[in-house]
């Protein structure tokens, strides 16, 4: 009897072993892959401080993520904390911490090395070798220069030091062990896009915005729904209430109607002519972009494939069948187009 107990815990634990291997793997266990840090360090320049700066604040939205903000609209203040983290509970995550980004030494980035910031922005490794929860879009990040790279981390060094102790993210099960799956070491250089071309210039400025994050419905396990891409309909949320995204695509039920024109006046001004879009879009940020940059972005979005997805925040948000979450004109989504 005993022998036969004793088989069956053996088969059981090769059992789950290979469950466990064939589905998410052991890193759940073990931590996430992490390269070795190196001693590599970013010559300050002029060039690479202007560039981080346009970057910073009128490309990726990281100070709007990491300052404290106007909760009754979801703006950055421009004030002394500028920059230097905040907890993430007006957007529903209070357990999710958005460190210091100012070079202070005790609370901020002023004791890391250029490399472990390096590794944060494009592979999603935390200074204390944790992985970062995917809000920070490092996945996207992958794809950034490694001349842009080094500009954002030559720029941030350049914030007013700003004393702000923040406590520890800690994200709770099931997926605190479950993101240590998606960090992926990044060895080999990365060079940038031809920005002569515009619809490659669009796509690489769309990624560094993470536009795809906020524009495509997630699943419970937040991941991006596969052929919802763009199309809006994730519900954000913020200190006044909550909002769903805009469908982005050339469909009817997206914004086929937008011109060049349209498109950089809504980024400059924040309204679609009459209509003033909501503060948690960050038009705030993206107006100081230059001409041709917004031309770019507007090029590669029309060329998204359309997807048929009616988003519309005047109406109260009901369940949409397509995409799983209640928003706007759920209700109106048929599977299929019908």
């Amino acid at each position: 009897m005993l022998r036969r107990v004793l088989y069956g815990l053996i088969a059981l634990a090769l059992f789950l072993a290979v469950l466990v291997t064939a589905t998410v793997g052991w890193r759940p266990l073990l931590g996430p892959r992490a390269r070795e840090l190196t001693s590599r360090t970013f010559e300050v320049s002029e060039t690479r401080l202007a560039r981080g700066r346009y970057l910073v604040r009128n490309v990726t939205g990281c100070l709007g993520c990491h300052s404290d903000v106007d909760t009754g609209r979801g703006v950055p203040t421009e004030r002394e904390m500028t920059g230097a983290g905040k907890a993430m509970t007006p957007e529903g995550l209070p357990w999710l911490v958005a460190p210091n980004l100012t070079p202070d030494a005790e609370t901020g980035i002023g004791t890391w090395s250029d490399d472990v910031l390096a590794r944060a922005i494009r592979e999603g490794i935390g200074h204390d070798g944790r992985a970062l929860f995917p809000m920070m879009p490092y996945q996207l990040y992958r794809q950034m220069s490694d001349e842009d790279l080094a500009s954002i981390i030559v720029y941030l060094r350049s914030l007013p030091p700003v004393r702000n102790a923040l406590p520890a993210t800690v994200v709770p099960f099931p997926p605190g062990p479950l993101i240590n799956v998606i960090p992926e070491p990044l060895d080999a250089p990365v060079a940038a896009p031809d920005l002569r071309d515009p619809i490659r210039r669009g796509e690489y400025l769309v990624a560094m915005g993470s536009c795809i994050d906020c524009h495509t419905p997630m699943n419970d396990f937040g991941e991006r729904i596969e052929g919802l891409e763009f199309s809006g309909g994730f519900v954000l949320q913020d200190g006044a209430g909550q909002v769903a995204s805009s469908n982005l695509t050339p469909d009817p039920s997206g914004i086929p109607y937008y011109t060049e024109e349209l498109f950089v006046d809504t980024m400059r001004t924040g309204r679609v002519v009459a209509r003033q879009l909501n503060d948690i879009m960050p038009w705030w940020g993206y107006r100081g972009m230059t001409d041709d940059d917004l031309r770019a972005i507007f090029a590669y979005v029309r060329t998204l494939p359309p997807v048929r997805h009616r988003v519309d925040n005047t109406l109260e948000p009901t369940l949409c069948v397509l995409c799983g979450l209640e928003h706007g004109a759920g209700e109106d989504n048929v599977p299929g187009g019908g």
